[in-house]
């Protein structure tokens, strides 16, 4: 059976309304209002987000197994054949779209959060200059992500990877006039360049092994359609041409985990997302959440059937994961610049998703994927909120006290900061006991990841403590706000509170897909998800759910969340209850304050290993380009013509002059005499003329005389 439908048939539409919006902005938004920029940019992401929930019903009322789609709307490259190991493949690249349950995951985020980010924009940006600037680079990048998910081969995903990396240069930069700004969005652009150089060699390397980059062929109703790289794998397998762990494998998963460390900002290139908090709030919801960041997430739970045969890969991945949550979470602990924090706390979850994807819990990562979207997107609103209401003020050290000064905003950021610190009900706390259980339970990889479990407890205690260290200094407390912005403070305009609490809802409700793992049932997002990324052995669903079973979870549930109390009972002692605490432990560990102030030196790695060197480097040519080019070359050929030029003149002056200077005076000297005939009397040329007859008669009769002597 085929899916079809109107919304599956038209999913094309999805990414096309924010492009057209994106066109026409740009076209003529200098010329419209801004609320008409805004009015129509928020409808055409409406339409989309209509468009991919009709498309989600649709495929939800298939069987599982049919729960493919896929539309190839023309060939876009046909090189021909292509030596491969499979033989000599029919290669072909399509502009085709594929629509599983993956894909369904992450459309409905990206259009539901880009929704609410458009709509929160509206009160946002109201007063800044460049609205129309702003609402294009939004549904540009919104085109592009949706390209990506949506895309039905690696080629083509690769063109919204592309694109996704120039709207965040773009909307990282979008205060061009700050020196900051754009060398932020040019640090963004550069780091993701580095993983992208791998990314495509992966690529190639994909091209040469499997002779496709289509993901499947499932979906498809041509019956002579290549197989996609899904099938392709599976046919090496049996014909053991390949086998588990292959150094092929092995190499391809690496490269495009180069490329996913790039864009979701894994060490060691995660210095650029602190960076991009430069661009305006609603961008870092959208950036952090929905787009961007999550790309490397989604490319490697695309292309789980290839790294489920690479277990040093999938090793590597965990242990990247969990270093880079550490490393983050640690360091948005002494950080007080708002949108600082939050770029760390995002880099911190996103090793956690990197985490559950190398434990092989594939789902368990889309679904931490899905709730930090809703909470993510629920912080940076919130604190949008926040700093709007302090009028740009970002510095946490001169907040406080702003609890019951603005309820709309600070009700929502409690509800993110218990989700994000996983505190049940709410959507983290399920989610995180998601991967960390699958990671204590281990999976064929490695068995057990006991090491990776205890860094998911401390990842848990730390998120925990730097979440509430910013819920208590920004909200609670006394007032450190100075007297000037004191009696500034407002609420934020409705078209921002409604947001909030909207994902404040989703925040609370967003992870109840697992409330059935607590009765021994499983999961029903990881049921839905399981056509694309495999059944994935749960907890409860691994083994009889007996009592002692039970128990044994609710153990494990438990650990966790005492983990996260335990963070923010010191978190609430050191910043709350003994405010006197924060001075004096940075005294205590000096060394070990200045390690987390300055993100463990990275960037003076980075300046010392790579930007030194380049500096030096460009400033040694640059001097022998001012010797040798400019000094011997340039220079030694300037000398060279002036002193031709030198000789030249002074040949012209003393020898050309002198000697033209010498016919002339010659030529007047001897025509002088001539001159004195030239009277103009016309008798005088006569008796001229007869004298010169005469003489010339008198010379003539003389040689006649000779001649006739000579005769004779």
């Amino acid at each position: 059976m085929t899916p079809s439908g109107y919304f599956l048939t038209y999913l094309w539409l999805i990414p096309l309304f924010p492009l057209l919006t994106a066109t026409l902005t740009f076209f003529f938004g200098r010329h419209l209002p801004k609320l008409i920029i805004s009015f129509c940019g928020t409808a055409s992401v409406a339409l989309s987000f209509i468009f991919a929930l009709g498309a989600v019903f649709q495929l939800l009322a298939l069987d599982p197994s049919q729960r493919f789609y896929q539309q190839v709307y023309f060939e876009w490259l046909n090189p021909g054949a292509v030596p491969a190991a499979v033989g000599f493949s029919s290669f072909t690249a399509d502009w085709g779209y594929l629509f599983d349950p993956l894909s369904c995951v992450m459309v409905l985020v990206i259009t539901g959060i880009g929704l609410l980010v458009h709509i929160y924009s509206i009160g946002f940006m109201r007063g800044e200059a460049g609205n129309y600037r702003y609402f294009g680079y939004l549904h540009l990048s919104l085109f592009f992500m949706l390209s990506l998910v949506l895309a039905n081969n690696l080629l083509l995903l690769f063109v919204g990877w592309e694109g996704v990396s120039l709207c965040s240069y773009l909307l990282v930069g979008f205060y061009f006039l700050k020196r900051s700004s754009t060398n932020a969005a040019i640090r963004t652009f550069l780091f993701n360049r580095i993983g992208d150089a791998g990314f495509l060699l992966g690529i190639f390397l994909i091209t040469t092994t499997f002779g496709t980059l289509r993901f499947t062929s499932q979906g498809l109703t041509d019956p002579i359609a290549t197989p996609g790289i899904v099938q392709t794998l599976s046919t090496l397998l049996n014909q053991h041409s390949l086998a588990l762990g292959a150094p092929v494998l092995t190499a391809i998963a690496l490269l495009l985990f180069a490329g996913a460390i790039g864009k979701s900002a894994q060490i060691p290139l995660s210095v650029w997302l602190p960076d991009a908090a430069e661009a305006p709030m609603p961008v870092g919801a959208l950036m952090h959440s929905a787009t961007m960041v999550t790309a490397g997430v989604y490319l490697i739970a695309r292309m789980n059937s290839l790294y489920q045969l690479a277990p040093v890969a999938m090793e590597i991945i965990a242990i990247v994961g969990a270093l880079t949550a550490i490393y983050a979470a640690t360091v948005a602990l002494v950080h007080t610049d708002i949108k600082r924090i939050l770029a760390y706390s995002t880099i911190s979850q996103l090793g956690f998703m990197f985490l559950a994807l190398g434990v092989g819990a594939f789902s368990a990562g889309i679904f931490q994927l899905l709730t930090h979207a809703l909470f993510k997107a629920l912080l940076f609103l919130s604190a949008g909120s926040l700093v709007l209401s302090l009028s740009g003020e970002q510095d946490i050290r001169k907040m406080g006290g702003m609890w019951n000064a603005i309820p709309a905003t600070s009700r929502p950021f409690l509800i993110a900061t218990l989700a994000i610190a996983a505190i049940p009900p709410f959507a983290g706390f399920f989610s995180e006991n998601e991967i960390l259980g699958d990671a204590y339970h281990g999976s064929h990889f490695m068995n057990p990841h006991i090491f990776l479990w205890l860094g998911g407890i401390i990842i848990a205690a730390l998120t925990a403590i730097y979440s509430f260290r910013l819920l208590f200094l920004a909200f609670l407390g006394r007032s450190r706000v100075s007297p000037q912005l004191e009696v500034q403070i407002h609420e934020s305009p409705q078209t921002m509170a409604v947001p909030l609490t909207i994902l404040a809802f989703l925040s609370i409700i967003g992870g109840w897909f697992a409330l059935p793992v607590l009765w021994g049932e499983p999961n029903s997002l990881l049921q839905f998800l399981a056509p694309v990324l495999g059944e994935v052995q749960t907890a409860t669903t691994a083994v009889a759910p007996g009592i002692h079973v039970l128990l044994k979870e609710y153990l494990l549930l438990s650990t966790p969340l005492l983990a996260a109390s335990l963070g923010i009972w010191l978190a609430y002692r050191i910043y709350l209850q003994k405010p006197k605490l924060r001075d004096k432990i940075p005294a205590a560990w000096p060394r070990l304050h200045r390690l987390l102030v300055h993100q463990y030196y990275f960037d003076q790695f980075y300046t010392a290993v790579f930007v030194n060197p380049v500096k030096d480097l460009s400033l040694a040519l640059d001097f022998a380009d001012a010797i040798l080019i400019d000094g011997l070359a340039t220079n030694g050929t300037v000398l060279l013509a002036r002193s031709l030029s030198r000789v030249s003149a002074w040949c012209d002056k003393w020898i050309l002059g002198l000697l033209i200077n010498f016919i002339a005076k010659f030529v007047q000297t001897f025509s002088n005499p001539i001159r004195l005939l030239q009277t103009g009397v016309f008798s005088s040329y006569g008796v001229w003329m007869l004298l010169g007859l005469t003489l010339l008669l008198g010379y003539y009769a003389h040689h006649m005389q000779v001649w006739m002597r000579t005769l004779h």
